[in-house]
């Protein structure tokens, strides 16, 4: 049966239907928002895969380019791989789902969000998270939702509930937060330095807004709801239990007390295998229960420590951040380069400029749209001391180098002030704990050494929280063990002055303001100590680029002189290029950008032109050519496409009988402007110039 619910959501209204199409998925829905409208799909397994002891959740959100009524660029004209937009989208749907199926569930699930219409007005991300949220919620999927998510701007001091695109550009808050009924689980976005307070305010204004869209769930639960499979439990034998107790205990807890990840995990993994060869005949055939036996132990150890003894693994205090060791312009031939060392987490992150031709094209929904700024990051096997196949960037790369991106992009300098296409490399060298945040920091760093007159210094710091009742324990800049065990994974970014990036994920039911406040606070103290260990290093970005940049020089033209400096056929523009060997972009403004490594010859094709586009000065001496002979006078180029005519009575203070006694065609010869009329027309003197001449 097919059914419809509505509701008011930032002003507009939110529909979701359930019941008329995809029916043989376990749950489907339509969400429309405006003319946006999205289907969403959740389909599980029916068995688990033998071996399956976690959730193999998959998140696919696809915008098909007929949803905006277009025909896909390339040569194929069908959608391909999915776009980087499509993989950070999907990374926001499964981010506050994942935490919500039932412990124990290990179906395979796949979650499928197809954009069919988009009216480039209401967001399709926001109304996919909302369909995923109602498709799991109606299914007989074991799942503990429902979940809402809402983009948060502020304009004029005023926060606005899912902005348009025209209301996200002048925002100068753009983040997106998913939540339950009881509390926030998700956030993803930036801000333009933004202080911690507003930012406070906008994710409580945030849970606020997504109730709405909440209790449309509860009510779809409640009148078409199907009941949940089956979970079988999880709960191993008291024996069992015991026994691996018993063994491995307190070697966990000597192991967690190893500051040297490599060595900890070394020790714990010998533990381990000594712990299964002990049991092995006892309890054959059930390792994959002692594994997880062993690590619920782990889980326990390392919170019990850090809650009733307040000790973390590195012996840190909760407050503590690891020594941290810079080195900047390392690279020789390189822009710009920066290695950023916190603990046993690395980012070199290597700046290189490069001009309008390098702007990354996108063929978007919305339309082709241009980069000028990319933050790339790579996490290369031997960074964790595996061996892995090699293969292109995944979801967590991109996700990464997306939030690294965000955090730096509000403090770059605009394109008019600094015309370069800017890309970013950060290569994770080492790894064990908030390498994105580490690459912030790499990156902010490698800009200056490059001589990019960025506004100010960022920073970037990952938070964590060990909640157990009433206990709570907020660490700063994590390792990789206390993002694993812990209850939050919270990423700042920003500058002395406020926030720029953040990504918020909670793995348990929920956090207080009081909670999300102090570590806003304590995030902040911890970025303010890094910027300082920045400083140290480069305090101000340099004054000149790196003699192996591009020089680009800008210069701009009149409208009507555009086609003077392109030529009839590109004659004019490609004879600089080939005179000079720069590259040459104009706009339709009559913005030109001259870009070469040879500052020498970018001056010398800006005088080339310069000499194109100049106009003729009333007054000015000119030396020009004769072009054509008349019987009224001659015409003189005075400069290249500009001429003017010197009538017979102004070649000479004498009587002049005939022009060709004076002058001939191709003489060189000093001319005077004595006039420009309206419509452009200039008059010359030669008598005029020769006496000025004389005199000077």
């Amino acid at each position: 049966m097919v059914k419809q619910y509505e509701v008011e959501f930032g002003g507009r209204k939110l529909s979701i239907e359930a019941g008329k199409v995809a029916k043989q998925a376990n749950g489907s829905v339509v969400v429309r928002y405006g003319d946006t409208v999205v289907l969403v799909t959740a389909v599980a397994a029916k068995e688990v895969s033998e071996g399956t002891d976690f959730l193999p959740l998959t998140v696919n959100y696809m915008e098909m380019t007929y949803a905006a009524g277009k025909i896909p660029g390339g040569f194929f004209k069908r959608e391909g791989r999915p776009s980087e937009k499509e993989v950070l989208t999907s990374r926001l749907i499964d981010r506050p789902l994942r935490p919500l199926f039932h412990k124990g569930y290990f179906n395979e699930t796949q979650i499928i969000a197809t954009v069919l219409s988009v009216d480039l007005e209401n967001d399709p991300e926001i109304a996919a998270l909302a369909g995923a949220s109602a498709a799991l919620t109606i299914s007989d999927i074991p799942f503990d939702g429902p979940v809402a998510g809402v983009r948060v701007g502020r304009i004029d001091g005023k926060f606005v509930c899912n902005p348009s695109i025209a209301q996200q550009k002048v925002s100068d808050i753009d983040l997106v937060v998913a939540g339950t009924r009881d509390a926030i689980i998700m956030v993803e976005g930036g801000a333009n330095i933004v202080p911690e307070d507003d930012i406070l305010e906008a994710l409580m204004f945030a849970h606020e807004a997504i109730q709405t869209v909440i209790e449309l769930q509860d009510c779809m639960a409640e009148e078409t709801g199907n009941s949940k499979m089956p979970v079988p439990p999880l709960n191993a034998g008291r024996e069992l239990i015991s026994d691996v107790t018993g063994f491995a205990k307190e070697k966990i807890e000597a192991a967690l007390r190893i500051n040297a990840k490599q060595e900890r995990y070394e020790t714990l993994s010998n533990i381990l295998n000594g712990l299964i060869l002990q049991l092995k005949q006892k309890y054959e055939g059930r390792e994959d229960e002692i594994i997880k036996i062993f690590e619920d132990i782990k889980y326990r150890v390392m919170r019990d420590a850090i809650l009733n003894d307040s000790l973390r693994i590195d012996g840190r205090g909760m407050k503590d951040i690891r020594h941290i060791t810079i080195e900047v312009g390392l690279l020789p031939r390189t822009h710009g380069s920066a290695l950023f060392t916190r603990g046993e987490t690395q980012s070199l992150v290597v700046t290189t400029l490069g001009t309008s031709v390098d702007e990354q094209r996108i063929d978007a929904i919305s339309g082709w749209e241009s980069k000028t700024f990319m933050l790339h990051y790579n996490f290369p096997p031997f960074c964790t001391g595996e061996v892995k196949i090699l293969r292109g960037p995944g979801r967590r790369e991109i996700g990464h180098g997306a939030l690294a991106e965000r955090a730096i992009a509000k403090v770059l300098p605009s394109n008019d002030n600094f015309p370069y296409t800017i890309r970013l490399v950060s290569e994770i060298l080492e790894s064990n704990g908030s390498s994105s945040m580490a690459s912030v920091c790499g990156a902010s760093l490698s800009l200056m050494d490059a001589g990019v007159p960025i506004r100010t210094a960022v920073a970037g710091i990952a938070m964590g929280l060990i909640k157990e009742g009433e206990k709570v324990a907020i660490l700063s800049d994590i390792l990789g063990d206390e993002d694993h065990l812990g209850d939050m994974d919270f990423k700042v970014a920003g500058t002395e002055d406020g926030v720029t990036a953040l990504q918020m994920d909670i793995k348990i039911g929920g956090v207080t303001r009081d909670i999300l406040r102090t570590a806003l606070y304590q995030a902040r103290e911890g970025r303010l100590h890094i910027l300082s260990k920045m400083k140290d290093a480069i305090s101000a970005h340099r004054t000149e680029l790196s003699v192996h940049a591009p020089r680009i020089l800008t210069i701009y033209v009149r409208q009507d002189k555009i086609k003077d400096v392109i030529g009839p056929g590109g004659k004019n523009i490609k004879g600089i290029i080939e005179k000079t060997g720069v590259k040459i972009d104009i706009d339709d403004t009559g913005k030109v950008n001259i870009a070469s490594t040879d500052e020498n010859a970018a001056k010398k094709a800006v005088d080339m032109v310069r000499e194109l586009t100049q106009e003729a000065e009333v007054g000015k001496i000119y030396l020009g050519k004769v072009r054509k002979i008349m019987d009224f006078g001659a015409f003189v180029e005075i400069f290249p496409g500009t001429d003017g005519l010197v009538h017979i009575s102004q070649l000479s203070d004498e009587r002049v009988r005939d022009v060709k006694d004076v002058l001939k065609e191709g003489d060189e010869v000093l001319v005077k402007v004595l006039e420009i009329d309206k419509q452009g027309k200039i008059r010359l003197s030669r008598k005029e110039a020769l006496g000025k001449a004389v005199t000077s």
